[in-house]
């Protein structure tokens, strides 16, 4: 039985959709009362980790025209209100090979235009990260991305960008929401004509002069010319959009020894040869793991769909083939940005006597409180400043900010486990194009002394030791699965375990409360409000807790500590042992 509630919902919004696909979607739904309806009335879609993302489809919770319309119209407001040169300065969009991503792309153009500001449309398919530079690059006052990143393909997403490049964070976001609810409906927000903008001067594209820059500043990132830059390559957009750009950078940095795989190159919404469009997940790496045996290729590198993402898998000495984790690349480019750090920092203190020289601010690294605590280690070894943020790379890039204009601190490298990196400032989002240039100057560097990324892994952790890391998630779908994570999270909250798999439990921060306990008593933490536990073991294990802000899925993260020294295969058969148990402990109390 649907509650009249939600039948007039959407017999409201059926009477308000401008888009005829979805008109007809809903009135079939509404003609059976069809128990969908409950799903796709279960309130807005909400600006979260990454704006808005959702399925495909008609009524106020899924992903279509009218929703973008809605969210653009309060967007554009929202920057008249705030940011007093909006229709001059305008707005950068883009859009990726996602369904109806050229469709959002237009409307979100002409919504804003019609509001009196200027766009600038990616006149084709782009990544996230060039739309992220091109904010900045052009001056813009804001940036939309139509793009759901790894999503599967009845997904599609808007991403929302400040000013400074960076994802919108409050009170933008909970502006814009709050606007979205009191809005117009969708067929009362005024639209304008394109061509007629564009003869205008209000809309213009992005242009190549812009990509041209985006690559010349990758490039900068680089150890120019160091290095076998005859390393054999594989690599692989997976049907998405990171080819044009990925491809030059790499050639341009050196790199010619590069075999993409020709079923996934070119950009597809509906990802035909594999499962789920995510690199980690299992399969997706097939067919560049068949071209590298083939080629025998010494590195794999993988975009994401809109190419902010970068997964690596490293050929060892047997010939095998190793997948590395987020975390494990996380760790090597930050290790990596700090050695090159230190080595030009020392060549440019050469001449500190000079006191009209600039000091130079401390080098600062980032990643979120679900990756590995490992660069963490080596940055306070190494005498850098360290942050941890919450899950999503807008905390990230935010935070840099804040600690460069606060304490001239020089942000060098940021990332996420989820195979979100960021080196230097090149673009305040995830980049796995300029990711994927570095790692492979990077393997090239190795790939001269006869050694891969994963001997350097083994390096860093004969240094500083090293972390066992895993992330289990619970699928929990639709309204009641919603319902369900938060139940399970305030269980949690409400009754936290003493022990896990045998160990003490040291300490527990509550992201929610902005509160730490441990034997000490209750301290506040310098984190947004958000909905993740975080459980601290004895010897420095840890286990986290959150739902996932673009997926339904509660998701557990453990990390098992191995000391400094050699790292034997007992040590390592020891880690995964206790990191099973950890799981199987934190899966009985979240069930």
């Amino acid at each position: 039985m649907i509650a009249d509630e939600t039948l007039d919902r959407a017999r409201v919004w059926l009477a308000h959709d401008p888009e005829a696909v979805t008109r007809t979607e809903l009135a079939q739904l509404l003609e059976c009362h069809s128990a969908e309806l409950v799903e796709r009335f279960a309130g807005p879609l909400k600006f979260g980790t990454a704006g808005l993302r959702g399925i495909l489809g008609a009524g106020e919770s899924r992903m279509n025209r009218a929703v973008v319309r809605r969210a653009t119209f309060a967007f554009a407001n929202y920057l008249l209100a705030n940011e007093p040169d909006a229709k001059t300065r305008g707005v950068v969009v883009g859009y990726d090979g996602r369904h109806f991503g050229r469709e959002f792309a237009e409307d979100t153009a002409a919504v804003l235009i019609a509001c009196g500001i200027n766009v600038r449309l990616s006149e084709r398919v782009c990544p996230t990260p060039l739309v992220a530079f091109a904010v900045t690059d052009f001056g813009a006052v804001a940036g939309v991305m139509v793009t759901a990143s790894h999503n599967p393909p009845e997904y599609n997403g808007y991403k929302a960008y400040a000013r400074n490049g960076a994802q919108i964070i409050a009170p933008a976001d909970t502006g814009i929401a709050a606007a979205i609810e009191v809005g117009p409906h969708a067929d009362a927000i005024a639209l304008a004509d394109l061509a007629a903008a564009r003869t205008a001067g209000s809309l213009t594209d992005l242009g190549e002069d812009v990509r041209r820059r985006y690559l010349d500043a990758v490039a900068g990132l680089l150890n120019v010319g160091t290095g076998d830059r005859s390393l054999s390559i594989v690599y692989t957009p997976l049907h998405g959009v990171g080819l044009e750009l990925c491809s030059a950078a790499l050639r341009e940095a050196g790199f010619n020894n590069v075999h993409v795989v020709a079923e996934q190159a070119e950009p597809d919404g509906d990802f035909p040869t594999v499962a789920f469009p995510n690199p980690e997940e299992k399969g997706a790496l097939d067919l560049a793991l068949a071209l590298a045996h083939r080629s025998k290729a010494d590195l794999i590198l993988a975009n994401d769909p809109d190419a902010d993402r970068l997964a690596a898998v490293v050929r060892t000495k047997t010939g095998a083939y190793h997948a590395l984790s987020g975390n494990d690349v996380g760790v090597l480019l930050g290790h990596y940005q700090l050695e090159r750090d230190a080595l030009t920092g020392a060549s440019a203190d050469a001449s500190l006597g000079d006191p009209s020289r600039p000091t130079r601010g401390q080098p600062l690294v980032i990643t979120t409180i679900v990756s590995s605590p490992l660069l963490g280690v080596i940055a306070r070894a190494r005498g850098a400043a360290y942050n941890e943020t919450l899950t999503g790379f807008k905390w990230i890039a935010n935070k840099a900010m804040e600690r460069e204009a606060n304490e001239g601190a020089r942000f060098i490298f940021g990332y996420e486990e989820a195979l979100g990196y960021s080196v230097g400032t090149v673009a305040r989002d995830k980049d796995g194009i300029g990711a994927a240039v570095v790692l492979a100057t990077l393997a090239a560097e190795l790939h001269a002394e006869g050694k891969t990324l994963q001997d350097e892994l083994e390096r860093i952790g004969t240094i500083y030791g090293s972390f066992v890391s895993h992330q289990r998630s619970l699928g929990y779908p639709g309204a009641e699965g919603a319902k369900t994570m938060a139940a399970l999270m305030a269980k949690l909250r409400a009754a936290p375990p003493e022990t896990v798999a045998g160990l003490g439990v040291t300490s527990l921060t509550d992201c929610a409360a902005q509160t730490r306990r441990d034997s000490n008593g209750t301290s506040t933490i310098d984190l947004p409000k958000s909905d993740v536990l975080v459980l601290e073991l004895d010897g420095g294990h840890r286990v986290i807790a959150r739902p996932s802000g673009t997926e339904p899925k509660l998701k557990i993260y453990f990390d098992v500590r191995l000391p400094a020294g050699t790292l034997s295969a007992e040590n390592r058969s020891q880690g995964q042992s206790l990191l099973a148990r950890l799981e199987a402990d934190m899966v009985a109390l979240m069930s």
